[in-house]
């Protein structure tokens, strides 16, 4: 089930560098030349143990949470590969203040971390520089400050700031938002990339159901009966409301269009299953259009990457298949075909594949059209129902719901089919969407 790419990507650029603070600006440096080749061995990446500039148990702690999150976070990045610990004790101890990088080389690192840690548990100061060993170059440093609720942000942001550094996107901020029961009825939740930080977002007696993230992870549109029927609800949680968007008939599967500007979701305001996209204001909807016209159902939209294209499920040509469109409701093209069921179409980053679930014999499973070349890939096999799928912001990752450990929880899972991870257990979980 593995899927090797050809596709090489070189990055070339003035990086600014320097320690600060969070959001400070940073200071030009020399230009360093970033090549990331997937299909090939990942970048070897030397992690060593960070220097702790106090004898306190606080910093201790927070230096060992940090280090694990970071390590955690570049190992899934599918772009490094850590060297393991054992690979330190052949060379000398490190020095951040005089580094030989001849030592890093002959363990075969291609890129070193080193982090410093200082300060208490009111006010922890974590330090990192990234370098490349083979030129012995300063590539970024950061400097973040916080307190001891904020280590696994501080170590998901320096993580980001690496990945942005070799050109590619980052994923570790990010956040995923479900539908748990956990407390006793279906209400929203939304947690870090990784399953840590799970938080509840709605508190009401009434289903709350198939949420979309925007893509700046600030706003959340569902399905909820709060008023006896189905309506479609916006989220703001920065302005910490709640307005319809839609409350005639049944309303459901909403998706954002790229820019979050738009929201497509399907409906039967008009008596029959079809998709509508609303144009949001920043008060709720400026308008509502109808993109489809037939007896069959429509339904799970999802916009390109572009915004110009819309895939969604229809049975009018006899079983749910996925067809795509143009974001205005033309050019309507079919794009699944064999098998009796396919479903919850969602659109890889790069615009080029389409994951989707389709029923064999009964069993629900994963599949990924390759709409470039019409290729299939089975994502998933077992006895287990697996749904919902979402692509992580990189489109290195996939998540979904499943019942493989007996409740449905929510998994994630590598392109290839590789990587399978729990990131939840309480209560049944389920309807993952992943922000960008």
């Amino acid at each position: 089930m593995k899927r090797s790419a050809k596709i090489a990507i070189i990055f070339f650029g003035y990086f600014l560098i320097a320690l600060i603070l969070l959001t400070n600006n940073l200071v030009p440096q020399q230009e360093v030349v970033l090549k990331i080749t997937e299909g090939v061995p990942a970048i070897s990446l030397a992690l060593p143990k960070f220097i702790i500039h106090s004898d306190n148990n606080e910093c201790q702690q927070a230096a060992s949470e940090i280090y694990e999150v970071l390590s955690a976070d570049l190992k899934y990045s599918r772009v490094f590969q850590l060297l393991p610990q054992s690979y330190y004790s052949y060379i000398r101890p490190l020095d951040p203040k005089n580094i030989f990088f001849k030592d890093w080389e002959s363990i075969q690192a291609r890129v070193l971390v080193v982090g410093e840690i200082s300060g208490n548990s009111e006010n922890l100061i974590f330090e990192a520089k990234l370098y490349d060993v083979r030129s012995a170059k300063f590539i970024v440093g950061r400097k973040y400050q916080g307190n001891q609720a904020s280590r696994r942000e501080m170590a998901h942001r320096l993580a980001n700031e690496i990945m942005k550094a070799f050109g590619e996107k980052p994923i570790f901020t990010s956040k995923i938002v479900f539908v748990s029961d956990r407390d006793g009825n279906d209400e929203l939740y939304l947690m870090d990339y990784d399953g840590a930080n799970q938080i509840r977002l709605t508190f009401n007696r009434v289903r709350d159901y198939m949420p979309a993230i925007a893509p700046d992870a600030q706003k959340i549109a569902f399905t909820s009966y709060r008023e006896t029927v189905a309506g479609l609800y916006l989220m703001d949680l920065t302005k910490k409301k709640i307005i319809p968007i839609s409350t005639n008939g049944t309303n459901f599967a909403a998706a954002f269009s790229p820019d979050g500007k738009k929201l497509a979701f399907c409906s039967t305001m008009d008596g029959n299953a079809e998709i509508y996209v609303a144009t949001l204001g920043e008060n709720g909807i400026q308008s509502v259009k109808r993109l489809t016209f037939n007896e069959a159902i429509d339904t799970a939209p999802c916009f390109s990457p572009t915004g110009r294209e819309i895939a969604f499920v229809s049975d009018r040509g006899g079983t749910p298949q996925i067809y795509i469109m143009d974001a205005e409701g033309s050019n309507v093209r079919r794009v699944s075909f064999g098998g009796t069921y396919h479903d919850a179409p969602a659109w890889s980053p790069d615009g080029e594949r389409i994951v989707y679930v389709s029923r064999l014999d009964n069993i629900f499973d994963l599949y990924v059209l390759n709409l470039r070349t019409n290729q299939i890939i089975k994502l998933t096999e077992s006895n287990a129902r697996h749904e919902s799928p979402c692509w992580s912001p990189d489109g290195r990752h996939i998540v979904f719901s499943s019942n493989l450990s007996g409740q449905i929880q929510i998994f994630s899972i590598d392109y290839d089919g590789t990587n399978l991870r729990r990131l939840t257990s309480q209560g049944n979980n389920k309807l993952p969407d992943w922000s960008n």
